[in-house]
Formats: structure tokens, sequence, C-alpha cells
């Protein structure tokens, strides 16, 4: 059955494609800022390794197995998994993993699309010179300034959703394959000419140190273990449908273990390189790395402000920035563009118009967050009590429904699955390597994702 299966999407032309597009969409705002900082600050190349040690043992097993349904079924998450539960005759309640996952992937949208605006707002700002010799009141008085204005954000939040409604639209040849194309190249030169850059005019030695400088007895904390684990699993865009999706339009000849590594790879790459660009320009200007996402909107454009030729680089980085989110947006669209068009038969876009206008319209709880509602809380009397709009809807997606999604995937793919249908789609020659995956897949990934949901819950802190 699954072999007459095709998408009505269409393909992508290549599964070196396929990489670039689920490289884009791993990459985002997260890797820029997170990835290097936690790295830094929990043990630097001991902390590095550990990553790549939960990367091979949690993160790639399940992209595996994402990218697995996704071809297999050659459709929506939501259509994908109903039709898989049927073909393995079971319960067609698993139909819900799909529509648990294209919800999740609308929701963060929903408020990413809010966040990836203000680079495009720091594009312009930094570009125009508004930084040169600012101080740091200064510059977190222009953050606040932006923020803190519905109007502005309205505005950028806006312009982020069209410019990815605008490639969505385009289908999977001429919307997402073109812009894998060009904007993950653009964003590997781009994040290449910065750290260039940083080589030049900051202490690039000291950022080195800070990323790569071994400590093997920070390790010892559990924390650090956990927090190693969480980004092996989140970075990789994991249990939002948008892996799945994708893997609906991969060709039928394509390595899934091979493209899955190389796709965790180049994910782990641009992290480190966002890193050797960030902190030599951070510490050339005696400034403290660990403040998170204000590294990026308040000390960093003073760092570019006060340094020779940081008005052109300090705009690239942001431009850069921006490529990053919106690779990663494209990706959160078209989980649920790809349903409406099955499930109605609509054009591609209108089923776009119609996404992006109840995500903009759900986005808007996040932009009067920062502003209008600032004192709404919601949820009161709750264990979500004192959370703004977009502080619910950040730990309900992330930190709930994403790691609900990953063990469910996992778990259908290697329990619920028969073995010849997923041999069949896996084409995994090696005997061995098979048998590592599903051992993977079956017992290390699964409990590696609850550990995470469990410590994200504060679990452990009641336990212990």
């Amino acid at each position: 059955m699954a072999a007459s299966r095709v998408s009505i999407h269409g393909y992508w032309s290549s599964r070196f494609v396929f990489v670039l597009a689920a490289s884009g969409s791993a990459v985002g705002l997260g890797n820029i800022w997170k990835f290097p900082y936690i790295a830094g600050e929990n043990g630097g190349g001991a902390f590095v390794l550990l990553y790549l040690v939960c990367i091979a043992l949690l993160g790639i097993p399940v992209m595996m197995s994402e990218v697995l349904l996704g071809r297999r079924g050659r459709s929506s998450p939501a259509n994908t998994m109903t039709a898989l539960a049927s073909e393995e005759n079971r319960s067609r309640w698993w139909g819900l993993v799909g529509v648990m996952g294209m919800l999740t992937g609308f929701l963060i949208l929903s408020y990413y699309s809010v966040i990836a605006g203000w680079g495009l707002a720091y594009v312009v700002k930094m570009g125009s010179g508004t930084f040169v010799d600012i101080g740091s009141d200064a510059s977190g008085a222009i953050f606040y300034g932006l923020i803190s204005s519905h109007e502005k954000l309205l505005f950028w939040h806006t312009l982020v959703l069209v410019l990815t409604m605008l490639v969505v639209a385009g289908g999977v040849k001429r919307g997402l394959e073109t812009a894998a194309r060009i904007l993950m190249p653009a964003l590997v030169i781009l994040i290449l000419i910065v750290v260039i850059y940083a080589i030049f005019e900051g202490e690039f030695y000291a950022g080195l140190v800070f990323l790569f400088a071994a400590d093997f007895s920070k390790l010892a904390n559990a924390e650090v273990v956990m927090k190693a684990l969480g980004h092996a699993f989140f970075t990789l865009s994991l249990g939002m449908g948008a892996i799945m999706v994708y893997g609906a339009y991969l060709p039928g000849d394509a390595s899934i273990a091979k493209i899955s590594f190389q796709v965790a790879i180049t994910d782990t790459v641009v992290a480190i390189l966002a890193g050797l660009a960030i902190f030599p320009i951070v510490f050339a200007n005696g400034m403290e790395p660990g403040q998170g996402p204000g590294l990026i909107f308040n000390t960093l454009p003073i760092a570019f402000g006060h340094m020779p030729g940081g008005v052109l680089f300090g705009t690239l980085f942001f431009i850069l920035l921006v490529f990053a989110a919106w690779t990663s947006a494209i990706s959160l669209l078209e989980p649920a563009v790809a349903w409406l068009v099955e499930k109605f038969s609509l054009s591609r876009l209108v089923a776009t118009l119609i996404c992006g206008t109840i995500v903009w319209v759900v986005g808007l709880g996040t932009v009067f967050s920062f502003n209008l509602w600032k004192k709404i809380t919601f949820l009161d009397g709750s264990f979500l009590a004192g959370r703004s709009f977009f502080d619910l809807l950040d730990y309900l997606a992330a930190n709930i429904m994403l790691p609900l999604g990953g063990v469910l995937i996992c778990l259908f793919a290697a329990w619920a699955m028969r073995e010849a249908s997923r041999r069949d789609e896996l084409k995994i020659k090696s005997e061995r390597a098979y048998r590592l995956w599903q051992f993977l897949a079956r017992y290390i990934a699964p409990a590696g994702v609850i550990l995470v949901f469990l410590h994200i819950l504060g679990v452990f802190e009641k336990i212990f």
C-alpha cells in the first residue's frame, strides 16, 4: 500500500535539497544565541562532546523516525498518522499525534513570528546607524521602545508572516525548495563573513576558550546533562510535524539515516559558528556573554556600534538572524497548509492565506503580551498561573506538546509499525545498523525525551 502512495504536493528534486530544507527548519533563533551560550557556561568542549552524544542517542533516532513516517505516509502529519495507523492495524487515535504536531507548529509560529520581527526591525535600526557609539541605557531604551509599541510589533509580525506565506504558497518546488536553495547557503555565507570579522576585530581567542575549553567536572551536574539532552531534541525541530511533512516530499531512494546525520551535523556546525561570531565581539567590548535573548538585542548592538565597520557587519548579522528565523517559520506553516489542501482540495494560495491569517490573529496575543496585556496573566489558580499569553503558549507548545509528540513518534515508528514496514522505508542494509536504530528509537530516545519532559515540569526538584 505504501508503495502506491504519492505526494500531491510534489517532491524535493534531490536528497541534498531535503538536507538544506530540514537544516533550515532546524537552524533557528535558538541556534544563534542559546547553544553557544549554554555550551560555554556548562563545560565548553566537554559540553559540546556530551551534546554530540545526545544528538546521536536521541536527536538522530527521533529524526529518522519522523522522516520514516513522513515518507511512508506521503501527506500532512495528520493524514500520514491516520493512514499509517490504518495500514498497521493500529488504533485510529494515533492520528492525533499528527494533529498535535501540526497544532504545536502552528502555535509556535504565532509567537515565533513576533520574535523574528524583532530581528527584522534591528536590520533597519543597525543599517541606519542607530547604534553607533551608543551606551547600554540607550540600547535598552531602544529595545523597550520596540516591544512596548504594539503598532511596531504588529507591523513586523505581519511582515514576517507575509514573507513566510509567500514562500509556502509557492509549493514544494517553486516555494520551499527555492527558499532552501537560496536562504541556507546565504545564511552560511553570512555567518562565515561575521566569523571572519570576529577573527580580525574581536577577541577570537577568548571566544574559542569560552566555547571549547573543556571542563569535564561540570558534566557531573545532572542539570548540565538535562540541558544537553533537551537541546539535542529541541534544536532539530522534532515533534512539531515539520520534519515529518518534509519527509513526505523526500525521494524514495534517499537514505534516511544519512540525511538525518547530515542535518544534525549542519545544525550543530551553524550553532558553533554562531558562537565564534558572537562571543569574540562580546569579549572585545568587555561585556558579559550570559544574557540569553538580551545578548542579541541589547549587548551585541552596542558592541557593533563601537567597532570599525560595525554598522555593516552588525546589519549582516541581523540579516543572518532573520534568515535563520525565516527558514524555520516556513517549516512551521507547511504542515497545516498541506493538511488544508488535502482535506478540502483548496489551492495552495487559499490554504496559505487561511493558515497565515489564523496564525496572525493568534500572534496578536503575543504582540499584546509585551505592552497592552503586560499586566494580564492567564489560568490563575492552576500550575500555569502568572503567565502572560506569550509565556503560556511558549510553555504549552515547547515544554509539553513537543516532547510528548517526540515520544509518541518514536513509540509508533519503533513499536507500533510492523518490522517489514520499518525495514522497507529505512532501507538500512546493515543488520547491525538497523538493530542499533531500533534499540535507540525503542528505548534510549523515548527515555531521554521523557527525562527532558520531567525535568522541564520540575518533577525531579519536587522529588529530590
